[in-house]
């Protein structure tokens, strides 16, 4: 038990950069999308929606997620309470893939 201390307090103490750099990778990814959004690198959401939503007839749009890495947005339906993600190529707005019925 007098052992089970120290080692939480070292694995506690090895983690703290790793959290303290959460925040500022955040505003880097934040910052990196907006970017890539302002010179025309990746279409904006709205772009992206106008053309995969039509597609869609008879789901209920839920929103969408992006991930900066990849510029791949992923939307996000339903219908019938199936859950839809449909993947989309965030440069040229293809849609790239989709999951779900």
């Amino acid at each position: 038990m007098k052992m089970v201390v120290p080692m939480l307090l070292a694995m506690a103490a090895a983690l703290s950069p790793v959290l303290a750099q959460a925040p500022d990778q955040r505003r880097s990814d934040q910052a990196r999308a907006y970017d890539a959004r302002r010179k025309g690198e990746v279409l904006s959401p709205r772009a992206i929606e106008a053309r995969v939503i039509p597609t869609m007839k008879g789901y209920e749009y839920l929103g969408f997620d992006l991930d900066f890495s990849t510029a791949v947005y992923t939307l996000k339906f339903m219908r019938d309470g199936v859950i839809v993600w449909v993947d989309v190529d965030g440069r040229s707005g293809q849609i790239i893939g989709r999951t779900g019925n």
